[in-house]
């Protein structure tokens, strides 16, 4: 019986720490992050991704492949679920030029401070190499499409 035993319980080990390795709460990590999506994005991802704000305070540093755009929301919010649809369209028409993110205001409230994120939705808009720039309200979606063009794509395209 322990010759059986003693196996079944290594292979059951083994399957346990493979699955609870391999998911971080359902949060999204550098290597899952997906063109043509709104990706969810935690403060630790935003650190890695973004900007780590604790590494170079005061001093915008993007970490990022591609321009992006950070919707700022709360699952309470009217607005704010008007805007998720839109920024899933986006995601799609701007896939391999724009990355998406969304960030829950009540879940990453550091991040959320760290941005005094005071009304939502905010959008964040994150060129490649000069500062952000954020809206706050629910706007149309040519206006989200406006900005995306001259803020992130026509500076991209003025850069090269």
């Amino acid at each position: 019986m322990k010759k059986i035993l003693v196996p079944v319980l290594v292979l059951f080990l083994l399957v346990f720490i493979s699955c609870t390795s391999a998911g971080d709460n359902g949060a999204n990590t550098a290597r899952e992050v997906k063109p043509g999506v709104v990706n969810q994005m935690t403060t630790d991802m935003f650190k890695s991704l973004v900007y780590n704000y604790q590494k170079s305070p005061g001093n915008w540093v993007y970490e990022g492949k591609m321009p992006c755009v950070i919707d700022f929301y709360a699952d309470w919010c009217r607005p704010c679920k008007m805007v998720a649809p839109i920024m899933d369209d986006l995601a799609n028409q701007y896939k391999g030029k724009v990355l998406f993110y969304r960030v829950n205001t009540d879940q990453e409230r550091e991040l959320s401070q760290t941005f005094n994120i005071q009304s939502i939705p905010a959008i964040l808009y994150v060129p490649m190499n000069e500062k952000p720039q954020m809206s706050v309200g629910l706007a149309s979606k040519d206006e989200y499409i406006k900005q995306i063009q001259s803020l992130l794509i026509k500076a991209e395209a003025d850069k090269q």
